[in-house]
């Protein structure tokens, strides 16, 4: 279920009302907890939190004209998604966050590289995702996506 929006309220507007207390629920999550230096908007067709050119002017590089991608919540067909690319990029995230799902909610983590799928809206951890955003910084991102970005990897 693709949402078209070109702006944040618009979307939250337009997700389906059983949806969207929990939606609401985890970008205001995340918007408190990320770091200082992330900015809001959409990206992608989804919410998103981006470094902005401000802070990091290479931008995307699949699209420089782009600010670099960090984490998007996204409406889906059969659940709310969190794409978080710190979990893709850093291991050592990624073993953190698994080992914290397994010890704070009892239903089993249904994930991919970095998309968190909510299909339990009554489930979603919202103290876990809020320490999970806050763990990295614009700057640490940077730095982990310029490493994995090198050709030297």
């Amino acid at each position: 279920m693709k949402i078209v929006a070109t702006t944040i309220e618009e979307y939250i507007s337009k997700l389906p009302e059983e949806r969207k207390q929990a939606f609401i629920g985890l970008y205001e999550t995340v918007a408190r907890s990320l770091p200082s230096g992330f900015v809001p908007m959409m990206s992608y067709g989804m919410v998103g939190f981006v470094v902005p050119h401000e802070v990091y002017p290479d931008g995307y590089h699949c699209n420089p004209a782009l600010p670099l991608p960090f984490i998007n919540l996204a409406n889906q067909k059969n659940f709310i998604a969190l794409y978080h690319m710190g979990l893709y990029a850093n291991p050592e995230l990624m073993k953190w966050f698994v080992s914290a799902y397994a010890e704070t909610v009892s239903t089993k983590l249904d994930m991919g590289k970095s998309c968190i799928r909510f299909k339990r809206l009554d489930q979603i951890p919202f103290e876990l995702i809020g320490q999970l955003v806050g763990k990295l910084t614009p700057q640490d991102w940077i730095e982990i996506y310029e490493k994995m970005r090198s050709p030297s990897n």
